[in-house]
């Protein structure tokens, strides 16, 4: 699997958890959703967000080194 997909599994995993935390623990959790979101906007602008330093550190490749690219 691709960093980005790693980053797209992660963050869709973050917002659901933190969802249901807000929901059957404490309406604070919601303030975790609102992060996750922020962080995905400005990474659309900037191509930086902090997982996706966690996940290159971790060896994961991405689609444009050629790791499991698809035309």
């Amino acid at each position: 699997m691709t960093i980005e997909r790693y980053l797209r599994l992660f963050a869709g995993l973050f917002v659901l958890l933190s969802v249901a935390l807000g929901y059957w623990v404490h309406p604070a959790w919601f303030l975790f959703t609102g992060f996750v979101g922020l962080n995905l906007f400005q990474s659309a602008f900037t191509n930086w967000c902090p997982m996706m330093t966690i996940l290159k550190k971790l060896g994961v490749g991405s689609a444009e080194c050629g790791v499991n690219a698809r035309a």
